[in-house]
């Protein structure tokens, strides 16, 4: 294929990918709502809702993984269809089950089940087959639509699953699922996920699940910066668990916030998100992901201790609203502009062959994290003040930034950057260059005075 045919596929991938994510993204958003609705509207229980929770979170910890290892194994497009035909099943199974029978709390948590881990196998598929799809040059818009998708999905996925849940019956509403993947799962098979591969595919070797894994880890070794990384993600996807589980609390225990207000405030979250995905997706690409990135997690950790500052001191109403508001807005925009650099990084630097199983520790590592982070702050915020939380919170991310993400590490990811720094002259050098070239000019201006003056016959007789 030539060049001009790949770089025309390309483009349609890009939008094609941004429409099946926002579809997929949207789907699984208002069918969480719809369902934790429906669970509650039921149940009155909170256990019951927390249960359906936990079931759309441990086959993800468990298999992600193991998702990861296959996605390695075998075709990408292979696995992104079997997940999303997997989804597809799990719904309909539901929604049958629902026109034979009442629709039961046991039939929920099942469906729960066997949809999260078709969706596991397909999102990490997917999120290692951006850079087969598009050229290197595309890659940050990709990794931007993919972040506007998502944080489209989180505005509108509680607005569109509560009218759902609201007007129509839950036949329906499962029906409407149904149908969104369908669409999905075809915009998805008209895609390419070989197009820019390197992979052969005779690239197979013989062995067990976990020599995989030991590979996987292995190969992590040898890449000290992505190793570094993924430590700091982890440690982020940790403390950033104070924020999700202490922004409630604060707003309603602590301030006793109104409702609706607290709704605005963590939907600013969301829209900061999107905004600053339509940016990154019309902007130039970022030279150095990896610093850009850790100037991003600094401005999220001083901004989680920011959030202690009303707890402190003495904040109106009115003022108390519009500070929340701004900091879950620059919370949100922050969060994007530490997760697309780090994407970026991760589909350029990785090798094609390990790139699912490092996905697939990712997304172990962040699943795995909520609920001990939930568990803990949870237990945290009931013993000690929010304030003393959200401090220490703040000071811990900023030593493990700046520890593990240190100066020394970002040059030798770039060792251009230094090279940038040396040609850049400095501000007493430019001054005194600027001075020596106006001198020559005065000096060259005289010298041409001089001539015409010389080359002049006239002269005054009396």
């Amino acid at each position: 294929m030539s060049e001009v045919m790949k770089q025309r596929r390309a483009t349609y991938h890009l939008y094609t990918f941004l429409v099946s994510k926002l579809i997929s993204s949207l789907g699984a958003s208002v069918y969480s709502f719809g369902m934790s609705m429906f669970i509650l509207s039921i149940t009155g229980s909170a256990l019951s809702f927390a249960a359906n929770l936990i079931f759309s979170i441990i086959p993800r910890v468990l298999l992600s993984p193991v998702a990861g290892i296959l996605v390695d194994r075998l075709p990408k497009k292979l696995v992104v269809l079997a997940g999303q035909g997997g989804s597809i099943l799990s719904i309909t199974g539901l929604l049958t089950y629902s026109l034979m029978f009442d629709l039961s709390i046991t039939a929920i948590y099942i469906t729960t089940v066997f949809y999260t881990v078709s969706s596991t196998f397909s999102s990490i598929a997917f999120s290692a087959s951006v850079s087969n799809l598009v050229d290197q040059e595309r890659i940050q818009k990709a990794m931007s639509f993919n972040q506007m998708s998502m944080s489209a999905s989180g505005i509108g996925g509680p607005i569109v699953g509560g009218m759902l849940f609201g007007f129509v019956s839950m036949e329906l509403f499962l029906l409407i699922n149904i149908i969104s993947y369908i669409i999905a799962f075809i915009l998805e098979s008209t895609m390419n996920f070989r197009l820019y591969s390197n992979k052969s595919m005779n690239d197979k070797k013989d062995e067990s699940m976990l020599q995989s894994f030991k590979e996987g880890i292995s190969y992590l070794k040898t890449k000290p910066v992505i190793s570094r990384l993924l430590i700091v993600i982890l440690w982020i996807n940790l403390f950033f668990t104070s924020v999700s589980v202490g922004t409630n609390f604060i707003l309603v225990k602590v301030l006793k916030m109104e409702y609706s207000l607290i709704g605005i405030v963590e939907g600013s979250a969301a829209i900061g998100m999107l905004l600053v995905s339509v940016y990154f997706a019309a902007r130039s690409n970022v030279k150095y992901p990896l610093q850009f990135s850790k100037r991003a997690v600094l401005g999220l950790s001083i901004l989680v201790g920011t959030m202690a500052i009303p707890l402190i001191f003495h904040f109106s109403g009115t003022l108390l609203f519009v500070y929340f508001l701004l900091n879950m807005f620059l919370f949100g925009s922050l969060t994007v502009l530490t997760n697309t650099p780090i994407g970026v990084m991760l589909q350029k630097d990785v090798d094609e062959n390990y790139r699912g199983r490092i996905f697939g520790i990712i997304e172990m590592m962040a699943m795995g994290l909520m609920p001990i982070g939930s568990l803990v702050f949870g237990l945290l915020y009931d013993q000690v003040p929010a304030e003393i939380i959200l401090l220490v919170c703040s000071i811990l991310l900023v030593i493990i930034t700046l520890t593990l993400l240190p100066t020394s590490l970002i040059r030798m990811a770039y060792p251009e950057l230094e090279q940038e720094k040396s040609c850049v002259k400095p501000d007493s050098d430019k001054h005194l260059e600027m001075l020596a070239r106006k001198e020559l000019e005065n000096k060259y201006r005289d010298h041409i005075e001089n001539q015409k003056q010389l080359s002049n016959p006239t002269t005054l007789r009396l």
